[in-house]
């Protein structure tokens, strides 16, 4: 293992207090606890799934550049063994293959870091394949690998480390969702139901793992900016790898719903207002940090989103509310036991919020109020 893996490093950073930093620059809010620049900090070993997408080779670069370790990891069938290991040129990398569909194949490339660098500190997957086309024109082997990619791929890699994590009692899970796991998104249909799973996983592992001292977040980024020369070429998004499939008869009107998330890849190249770059800094932060957010959403396109959805669910609920109630009992009917029952509980409930003003009115109490930023 290279010594410096569990030494501190303490050379220039781009994170930190806002009064260091340049006017503009990216920062976690300062409840995270983000590392600060020209502080010591501890130097991490990495295990990075998906590095062979732009967004993994951007987070690759960027913990490289700022002194960590990373185990860097492409897809089988994408690249050979040789040009893997050669990616980055840099002896803090490991460069290995891996199908994270297979469980046997995630498990090689722990065993395989832990031999070259003798600990894992951070875990980040941003791996990913989708599918573009409607549900109905999607066959079950397009369907059926998805899942395999997204929801089991992140499972594989979850069981594969978490042992090690909870030996050592620490451990950082860095898992790239989407946007399209908080919302449905027309013509992305199945990939939305495998970021839907990956967002249920996380949510409910992490309060299973937070005795043992480990951290996860689930990164959602929106429209992505590409930040390589092929970029104008291959604007496909960012985290992942996309079939865009022909559209059948029935949706294949220029209009159809279902063609939205292919036009939508058609203008990446001119509404991305975040670049891989950016949120590769983010990200490495999250890794530093000392209370990490459940969710990181990433960019304008993202958050507008995602702020929308809830917002109709919301007003939902409330168009809806009234169905938990009981309904007023017809006259003669058995419902009005059922409704002098809850008149009574109203006005129980009604004499104690009195009683309480009462108090409240003659006693000196004092409130304070926070505002709590995120």
């Amino acid at each position: 293992m290279d010594s410096r893996s569990v030494s501190e490093v303490a050379h220039p950073s781009p994170v930190g207090s806002t009064a260091s930093v340049p006017k503009g620059k990216l920062l976690l809010p300062a409840s995270c606890e983000p590392p600060l620049p020209n502080t010591p900090r501890k130097q991490l070993v990495w295990i990075v799934f998906g590095g062979t997408g732009h967004m993994g080779r951007s987070l690759v670069k960027c913990a490289l550049a700022r002194g960590d370790l990373v185990t860097d990891v492409g897809r089988t069938f994408e690249t050979t063994p040789e040009e893997m290991a050669n990616q980055h040129d840099d002896q803090n990398c490991l460069g290995l293959l891996c199908d994270v569909r297979a469980r046997q194949s995630v498990s090689q490339v722990v065993e395989r870091t832990l031999d070259h660098f003798g600990r894992i500190d951070v875990v980040a997957n941003c791996s990913g394949y989708g599918v573009i086309g409607a549900c109905e024109d999607q066959d079950e082997h397009e369907i059926r690998n998805q899942f395999e990619t997204n929801f089991m791929g992140t499972l594989h890699i979850i069981q594969a480390t978490l042992p090690y994590f909870r030996q050592q009692n620490g451990g950082r899970y860095l898992i790239f969702s989407s946007t399209s796991g908080a919302l449905g998104v027309p013509g992305l249909g199945p990939y939305c139901a495998t970021k839907y799973a990956v967002e249920g996983l996380i949510e409910a592992m992490l309060y299973e793992i937070d005795s043992f001292n480990i951290k996860a977040t689930l990164v959602e980024p929106g429209l992505v900016r590409r930040d390589e020369p092929d970029s104008q070429a291959n604007p496909l998004p960012t985290w992942g790898h996309f079939l865009i499939k022909p559209a059948s008869e029935a949706y294949g009107h220029s209009t159809s719903p279902a063609l939205h998330a292919k036009r939508m890849v058609q203008w990446l190249g001119d509404r991305q207002p975040t670049s891989a770059v950016k949120c590769a800094e983010l990200v490495w932060q999250l890794a530093h940090c000392s209370y990490p957010p459940l969710r990181l959403v990433l960019g304008s396109y993202a958050i507008e989103s995602i702020r929308d959805r809830l917002r109709s669910v919301t007003e939902e609920l409330e168009d809806w509310k009234h169905l938990n109630y009981p309904a007023a009992p017809e006259e003669g009917g058995s419902g009005g036991a059922v409704a002098d029952k809850d008149k009574d509980r109203e006005k129980e409930k009604e004499k104690e919020k009195n009683e309480k003003d009462d108090v409240d009115d003659t006693g000196d109490s004092t409130v304070e109020v926070m505002d709590i930023g995120t």
